[in-house]
């Protein structure tokens, strides 16, 4: 799926590094936890979050993730979008609650982590 169906299909906002939403993507997690996405997360391009913080930006830096999108009309701070543009990593914001943007994206086709042996 392309970043940029993402957005349509969640009706978000795009808040940085939009020269980059023909990227595609296969797979995406949601979770507030950081420390779960490092501990539990493989493959992941997408990470939906309601967690506003720096932590958010260097944990999808450290899993090769190409965007993040801030769940509950949650906005990052200019600090966190100046460490996304140094990344390239696409940054969204929906009003969409976490689990509705997560079910809109896995029923068209967006799938999370898929164990080896499937």
């Amino acid at each position: 799926m392309k970043i940029s169906t993402m957005k349509d299909l969640l009706d978000a906002e795009v808040l940085c590094c939009e020269e980059n939403l023909g990227r595609h993507v296969y797979s995406a997690c949601g979770c507030d936890l950081m420390s779960d996405v490092l501990a539990y997360v493989k493959d992941q391009a997408v990470l939906l979050t309601g967690l506003v913080n720096p932590q958010v930006i260097r944990t999808a830096e450290m899993m090769d993730m190409v965007c993040i999108v801030f769940v509950r009309s949650k906005l990052p701070t200019e600090e966190m979008l100046n460490l996304a543009k140094d990344s390239g990593i696409v940054i969204m914001q929906t009003k969409k609650r976490l689990y509705e943007a997560c079910g809109i994206l896995y029923s068209n086709g967006l799938v999370g982590n898929k164990a080896k042996n499937e």
